[in-house]
């Protein structure tokens, strides 16, 4: 496949139209590779709130070789489409390719804050640090839609989404390629996508709250691509957190070195609260920030322990905000 016959078929799911969406078609104006067409789908079209039904209409609609998946709070790096196709022509088996979403320049001090959390090293934990910051390229085998290009021909002979979940759905998807087809996601940090940020601290733990759930739930049934250690460690700080409390306020024993986790991990939120400054990031983002990780791993650890429990959790249309459009919590 030669690189200037390549068409991409952009795909976005939208409740409706809203400030950022607009945005995202504004910077697709600005794409240096040109061959593409835009597909928005939203509640009109699909006749569900269901985003992973929706991306599946807009597959059925899509006259390209590759659908390329974005949200409606996201937008592309002008090079993006360019830079995809560049790594097509290298590699035109691989089934999908993706790369980080970075967290846009202008978004407010409290959304730079939740990107830093996702960002940093001890934030993102088991979700790893390379979705929200530039890395080196890898293979992955779960990868979110926000930023995630699939070749139209393996997305159909998987069946596309899965509509039962979300969210989810992405790491199905992905499950089905590299298992069923046994082929090759590829990251690569030159595909660029800018994600706006949810806020912290409420709205940040809004989107935890489905993340965690949906991940303790995953690690149990699709264990393949979601059973990880790194999806663990935050219900083992919780548990080590619970009994530090119980044994200072009831046991009350002297157990030798039983705080030097808890002092290790001090100092690499203190080394990371520094690092964010020397990267130059905003002071009270930083801080923010480092409050927030704590508060994150903690919640996250919870809702986890109580995903991985229950017995399923399908999809349902969440509480949408009036002003914005969006999901609450999404």
């Amino acid at each position: 496949m030669k690189k200037e016959n390549i068409l991409f078929s952009i795909i976005i799911p939208v409740r409706q139209s809203n400030p950022y969406l607009e945005e995202t078609k504004e910077k697709l104006k600005e794409q240096t590779f040109k061959n593409f067409e835009l597909l928005v789908i939203d509640d009109t079209v699909s006749g569900s709130a269901n985003p992973a039904k929706k991306r599946n209409i807009g597959a059925k609609k899509a006259k390209g070789d590759y659908l390329v998946f974005l949200d409606d709070d996201s937008y592309p790096h002008h090079n993006h489409l360019k830079n995809i196709a560049r790594l097509i022509k290298k590699h035109p088996d691989y089934a999908a390719f993706c790369g980080p979403s970075l967290t846009p320049k202008k978004d407010n001090c409290f959304q730079k804050a939740s990107g830093l959390v996702w960002s940093s090293f001890i934030g993102s934990g088991g979700a790893g640090s390379y979705r929200n910051g530039i890395q080196s390229a890898r293979f992955v085998d779960d990868y979110p839609s926000v930023n995630l290009t699939v070749k139209k021909d393996d997305f159909n002979k998987i069946g596309g989404f899965k509509i039962s979940y979300w969210p989810g759905e992405d790491t199905l998807l992905c499950l089905d390629l590299t298992e069923k087809l046994k082929k090759k996601i590829y990251y690569h940090p030159s595909i660029r996508v800018y994600h706006h940020r949810r806020s912290v601290i409420i709205p940040h733990l809004q989107q935890i709250t489905r993340y965690a759930i949906h991940r303790g739930l995953f690690a149990r049934k699709f264990p393949k691509n979601s059973l990880k250690i790194g999806y663990f460690i935050p219900t083992l700080f919780f548990f080590y957190i619970l009994f530090l409390i119980i044994n200072s306020l009831v046991l009350k024993e002297n157990i030798p070195f039983i705080t030097l986790p808890l002092y290790l991990y001090i100092s690499i939120l203190i080394t990371t609260f520094l690092k964010f400054l020397f990267d130059n990031e905003p002071l009270l983002a930083s801080f923010l920030a480092i409050i927030t990780i704590p508060i994150t791993h903690l919640y996250y650890g919870i809702l986890f322990l109580h995903g991985l429990f229950k017995k399923d959790i399908k999809f349902k249309a969440h509480k949408v905000d009036s002003k914005t459009g969006k999901y609450i919590g999404g």
